[in-house]
């Protein structure tokens, strides 16, 4: 019983670290990542469809994105997509069999917005596995046929657990936060 409910809270607080790196992932840095276009939709014959799965994408330099549609005639589409991309203001061409992709430079104020952005995600991520905490702690206490000791001793662990997951978090924030101000 004691061992579900821990081993159900650590999966799900791992989920939520995961969760939130993909998120700070999603943030745009001075870098054209791939991982920043994955999941732009494209209106794909009426149906609304991640990039990821129409195009292929790799980055020869720094700041510039090649993205190769599988489907030509979908070209228009997916260029329409990234030009109307939030949080991107990428210039966009396309050459008839590839589209290229160019991120303008950051400029600083920018860069402190994608920061106050990460950050507000990573308490986002935060709440979440103090929720997940809360929960646990109350299925715990809902036990009866198991002892203080036995419960006292899962609070311990559970709460070993958030830290970890928490102090995930933190590292990921630091990293995200050091890649977006680095010029």
């Amino acid at each position: 019983m004691i061992s579900d409910v821990l081993a159900e809270a650590k999966d799900k607080m791992h989920k939520s670290v995961e969760a939130a790196k993909d998120e700070f992932g999603n943030v745009r840095t001075g870098r054209a990542n791939p991982a920043l276009f994955q999941k732009i939709l494209v209106d794909y014959y009426g149906t609304p469809t991640p990039l990821g799965q129409l195009a292929g994408m790799n980055n020869p330099e720094a700041r510039t994105l090649l993205v190769t549609p599988y489907d030509k005639g979908a070209m228009k589409d997916i260029e329409k997509a990234i030009t109307n991309a939030p949080n991107l203001s990428a210039n966009v061409g396309n050459d008839g069999t590839i589209i290229r992709v160019t991120l303008p430079e950051l400029t600083e104020e920018r860069r402190r917005e994608f920061v106050k952005i990460v950050r507000a995600k990573g308490e986002e991520a935060k709440v979440s596995i103090r929720n997940i905490r809360r929960k646990s702690k109350d299925d715990l206490d809902a036990l009866k046929e198991v002892g203080e000791d036995e419960i006292a001793r899962a609070e311990k662990d559970l709460e070993a657990t958030t830290k970890t997951a928490i102090d995930a978090i933190d590292d990921a924030l630091k990293k995200k936060e050091a890649e977006l101000l680095e010029i």
